[in-house]
């Protein structure tokens, strides 16, 4: 039988739980949390330019990885050292959602040459043989059983065949906690923990068409992200250990206010006990992929511009107003040729294709979007005509409020592609934008100063994220199946810190100094043990609270 997480023929959509019976009779429909589900519909049902009976904040938000391809700078070699902590990690759960893992490398074995990963769930292989399970219908499951066995085998990758083709997901689960190396001076911040894998299938190509972006882009959709967070719930609920969440990757899309299907789900597991959520800023801090301006009662128009990269010829913009606005839109390609007065409606969308270029403009312009009451003008392009666009929009009601414009994130386009009145604020990446996890930037451990490309804050709205800085420039870590390499990113420093705090669950609930600490409490004693500069104000946009301090914590909680 077809299954429709991985056919072309069904696009997934996240469906408030509320709404799950104004469904067509017969769709398949896979239960998330108490919030949300997912249900596959099919092709013909979906209109990839009117969004058809669907809102924009049911189809899911496309990641990108927060690194390419440092533990004194955050405490961990001091905690470790003194006897009366030797903290490593012991009894606690790092969960990774990425790439995947190459579960051969040392990295990730015991001494005696066992794995210290607990599970791994790979939803790219499909096994016909393996049972049907049902809240996690795709993919294959890999227990610690079958990767021992596959470890004694010559030729382990038949076995269990999982693996890291790209590579980041094994950086950042060798970061948190990567085995011991001294020959090659290597360790991961909690080099005694346990590994819980969910390797991430790419977005499906239908969903990349309904999104305007190449087929090669590697991206991640936000329904397989989110039933991974569910399948780290669920195996940390069936040992009654602590987990730590690493979350290295993100979205540019939304309207950057926390109020995002994975957002408000890391939200809720941050309030439980034993369990932490750690999220990358983002490296959008210099992508020039943002625009903001305080739009003026009197002033009738403004305009921004956008320069289009000979490379990017499919992508998408979001253009985000307050509820308050209202604009309609003029847009001017590179030869001259205007679009003229796309005004908001419930639901408004036209497709335009230009005269003297190939290009194809689909248009939607809601006016006001579920969850979040903003009106959004939601641009696709196809056969982007490359050089500048002007964009003109128009005070509708004459009125003063903010408009924010941004592009995607990561490598699903070019940095050819940018504001040329860029913003560099408000560029933390969304899950990073959710209030009660731990948003990590990045800093040079060299230099000292932020990293050129982390995430700066604030939310939309004004809260404070990213929540604290951790190092996230060249930060050695385990690559294929027995080397090293060097990672950067805010996946990096997301990583770092969270070996960091599986070692203050590990104090804390295995332990038994604090058991029902809660990944907000967490968080708080973050803060309260960072490192903070008396040349600056804090919070800020740049370093939130200061730089990760492990041992600082505990000396807060001593003194």
């Amino acid at each position: 039988m077809e299954n429709k997480f991985i056919s072309e023929n069904y696009m997934e959509i996240i469906i408030p739980n509320r709404l799950v019976d104004t469904l067509e009779i017969g769709t398949s429909v896979t239960y998330v949390n108490s919030k949300h589900s997912i249900a596959n519909i099919p092709r013909d049902q979906i209109d990839f330019c009117t969004l058809g009976t669907f809102n924009y904040s049911n189809f899911p938000s496309i990641f990108t990885l927060d690194s390419s391809l440092a533990l004194e700078q955050i405490g961990v070699t001091r905690l470790q050292a003194n006897p009366n902590f030797s903290l490593y990690g012991t009894g606690v759960l790092i969960g990774i959602i990425d790439s995947g893992i190459n579960y051969q490398n040392p990295a990730f074995l015991y001494s005696d040459k066992s794995t210290r990963i607990y599970t791994i769930w790979d939803q790219t292989i499909t096994d016909e043989n393996a049972p049907v399970n049902e809240d996690f219908p795709y993919g294959t499951i890999y227990s610690k059983v079958d990767i021992n066995r596959a470890l004694k085998s010559p030729t382990p990758l038949e076995i269990v065949p999982t693996n890291d083709e790209i590579g980041h997901g094994t950086a950042i689960a060798g970061i948190a906690a990567g085995s011991t190396d001294t020959s090659n001076d290597f360790a991961g911040a909690a080099p005694l923990s346990e590994l819980v894998v969910v390797k991430m299938k790419q977005a499906k190509n239908i969903t990349k068409q309904f999104f305007s972006i190449r087929e090669d882009a590697i991206c991640y959709q936000e329904t397989d992200v989110m039933l991974g967070i569910k399948f780290l719930e669920s195996i940390a609920s069936e040992l009654n250990r602590p987990l730590v969440l690493c979350i290295a990757f993100g979205t540019g899309q939304g309207p950057h206010d926390s109020l995002g299907s994975t957002s408000t789900y890391l939200a809720n597991i941050t309030s439980l006990p034993k369990t932490c959520v750690v999220i990358s800023a983002g490296n959008e801090g210099n992508s020039q992929r943002h625009y903001s301006y305080n739009i003026r009662s009197g002033v009738p128009f403004d305009e921004f511009e956008m320069v289009v990269g000979e490379n990017d010829k499919k992508f998408f913009m979001e253009i985000w107003l307050e509820p308050i606005q209202r604009i309609s839109l003029e847009i001017t390609s590179p030869s001259g040729e205007t679009i003229s007065n796309t005004n908001p409606a419930i639901r408004h969308s036209r497709r335009y294709s230009f005269v003297f270029s190939p290009t194809v403009i689909c248009i939607n312009n809601i006016a006001t979007v579920s969850e979040t009451g903003l009106q959004l003008v939601w641009l696709r392009f196809e056969n982007a005509q490359s050089g500048p666009w002007r964009f003109r929009y128009n005070n509708i009601d004459n009125t003063s409020s903010v408009i924010n414009v941004w592009l995607p994130s990561g490598d699903i386009i070019s940095t050819s592609t940018y504001f040329l009145q860029a913003d560099p604020e408000t560029t933390v990446t969304s899950p990073g934008d959710a209030v009660a996890p731990v948003t990590i930037g990045s800093y040079n451990t060299l230099e000292g100063g932020i990293s050129y490309f982390s995430g700066i804050g604030y939310t939309r709205k004004g809260e404070v994220k990213p929540d604290l800085a951790a190092p996230g420039t060249d930060i050695k870590a385990p690559s294929g199946n027995t080397g090293y390499s060097a990672a950067t990113g805010t996946g990096a420093a997301a990583a770092l810190t969270s070996g960091a705090v599986a070692l203050l669950l590990e104090w804390a609930v295995v332990r038994g100094n604090y058991t029902i600490i809660t990944g907000r409490e967490v968080k708080t004693l973050l803060i309260r043990g960072a490192r903070r500069e008396t040349s600056e104000e804090y919070p800020n946009r740049f370093w939130g609270y200061g730089k990760v301090d492990i041992y600082g914590v505990f000396e807060k909680l001593i003194i």
